[in-house]
């Protein structure tokens, strides 16, 4: 059975039940069933894609996306979602590893598409609607697939004549190769599999409680796995709604968790700081919220507290790209009792704390998570022995410790971690303490070679507008809270720090950046 046919169950069971809202605007389990049946066949007769194909997609959070990852699905056919934030040059050499032979691309990302095709020049290019500007496209469209949550084109195609769809034994097939952010190298690209997504889903809608009732709220972008796969697809799976942003903007977050009366979402830190930053927030409706998940990166608990504090239950989701990516996730009952923690290990996973030797770590002591489970990835794309991937198992490169409870807590990246006169330094610690100061808008903890130390910590800081807060203010920060050794040696202002596209602070090249390696 395909991974699609659990929408064409719904829109028998359900068939008026809102699947997707956009822009204002629903679609019915049954209608997107019926654009899901459409575009399968049109995907096959006029693109010509056959199972194993990949196929791009590069524009905003739009139910376009949802429709083309069901369609080739149920073709055998794999998506590559494409980061819109990366540069041209970045998103050709991703379409060009993936051997990708059909770009659907917004037009709002004609300069990208004309780097991807000039690295590419045989790749078929569509369209997903007609510019928000009136501009043209450089050059002539191949097969436009019609304006957001419009008959698409292709319907009247799939009318007579069109190729049958043969679903059977699908499960095992790779359906999606979503790559890295690429923040130290060359990305890579994590193949899943429409059974390791069933896992996954499985996984998620335990962790969450999903359910028919549910009203997603996603704005966080679907061309990663944790917009896509952490609460979208559970949530169709389980018969919900899910509203979708185009893009995140806080104002707007925050106006439509009251509009669409929204149960659930996802953010990430970058989100959070900015939704509570936002004029509004003292005064928006979140009564309808029951349940609001973070993740990423590791939260800080003031972050959670704020939320905590207008009577929503946050949670927490520890994954990767490669591992679905719900990994290990903090359960409702145990979200007011474990703020900060990423949880226990998610229903069907299988977590490890390891030291360098590969040993597993005593209880309360601090390892590598090694993560294996069946939602996990069959591999990266053209590089079958990467070593992060061995006998099963993800070696993850987080570090973390387990509690007396079983909860797991994320404290950084091994390749973070400082070592200072022999004593390990997590920069999680020393970047919690700078986040809970009003005067700092972000912040990066990394380590500076030290001739007599080994290294030392630096924190590099964002100061919010118009501040003018010291080297010795941020210094006495410290003072009582964690140990002395842990104290940042160095403090650098700079006007900003680098992103990748989840709002996630890329460390690496920052010291040289800084002229400080």
């Amino acid at each position: 059975m395909s991974f699609a046919r659990f929408i064409e169950r719904w829109a028998s069971l359900r068939p008026e039940h809102p699947a997707l809202r956009f822009q204002g605007r629903s679609l019915s389990y049954a209608a997107l069933w019926q654009r899901i049946d459409a575009a399968t066949p049109a995907l096959a007769r006029e693109l010509g894609v056959r199972r194993g194909d990949r196929v791009a997609y590069l524009g905003y959070n739009d139910p376009e996306l949802v429709v083309l990852l069901f369609a080739l699905a149920r073709l055998g056919a794999m998506l590559v979602p494409l980061n819109f934030r990366l540069a041209g040059p970045e998103l050709a050499g991703i379409v060009d590893h993936a051997d990708a032979d059909v770009l659907i691309a917004d037009p709002d990302f004609a300069a990208s598409v004309a780097a991807i095709r000039a690295a590419r020049p045989a790749v078929r290019l569509v369209s997903t609607h007609a510019a928000r500007d009136g501009t043209a496209w450089p050059e002539r469209l191949d097969t436009p697939l019609g304006p957001p949550l419009s008959p698409p084109l292709w319907s009247a195609i799939t009318r007579s004549g069109a190729p049958a769809v043969d679903e059977g034994g699908n499960d095992a097939l790779p359906m999606m190769i979503v790559y890295t952010s690429g923040t130290t190298g060359k990305a890579k690209g994590a193949v899943h599999t429409q059974e390791g997504m069933l896992w996954n889903i499985v996984c998620a809608t335990h962790a969450q409680d999903l359910n028919v009732h549910d009203r997603v709220l996603m704005g966080l972008p679907m061309f990663h796995v944790g917009g896509l796969c952490i609460q979208t697809l559970p949530a169709l799976h389980a018969g919900a709604t899910v509203s979708i942003e185009a893009r995140f903007d806080p104002g707007a977050w925050l106006r439509d968790v009251a509009a669409e009366q929204a149960t659930v979402s996802l953010l990430v830190p970058a989100t959070v700081r900015a939704i509570l930053e936002h004029p509004q927030w003292p005064a928006a409706d979140l009564s309808s919220l029951r349940l609001l998940n973070m993740g990423s990166s590791v939260v800080p608990s003031q972050y959670i507290e704020a939320f905590i504090a207008r009577g929503v239950t946050v949670v927490q989701v520890y994954g990767a790209t490669e591992t679905g990516p719900v990994s290990i996730a903090l359960r409702p009952e145990d979200a007011s009792r474990k703020i900060g923690s990423a949880g226990k290990p998610a229903l069907h996973c299988d977590v490890r704390l390891v030291d360098n030797q590969g040993r597993d770590v005593p209880r309360g002591e601090v390892g590598e998570l090694w993560l294996r489970a069946k939602n996990m990835m069959q591999g990266y794309w053209k590089d079958p022995h990467n070593p992060a991937f061995q006998d099963h198992w993800f070696h993850s490169g987080d570090l973390a410790r387990i509690d007396e409870d079983g909860f797991y807590w994320v404290v950084g990246r091994s390749k973070d971690m400082i070592i200072s006169g022999g004593e390990n330094i997590y920069p999680a610690e020393i970047e919690n303490v700078l986040a809970a100061c009003p005067d700092v808008l972000e912040c990066a903890v990394l380590g500076q070679p030290d001739p007599k130390w080994g290294e030392v910590a630096v924190a590099v800081i964002v100061r919010v507008p118009n501040s003018t807060l010291t080297r010795e203010q941020v210094l006495t920060l410290f003072e009582g809270r964690i140990a002395r050794f842990k104290h940042p040696r160095h403090i650098h202002f700079v006007e900003a720090l680098p992103k990748t596209a989840l709002g996630k602070i890329q460390k690496s090249g920052l010291l040289q950046a800084l002229g400080l390696h």
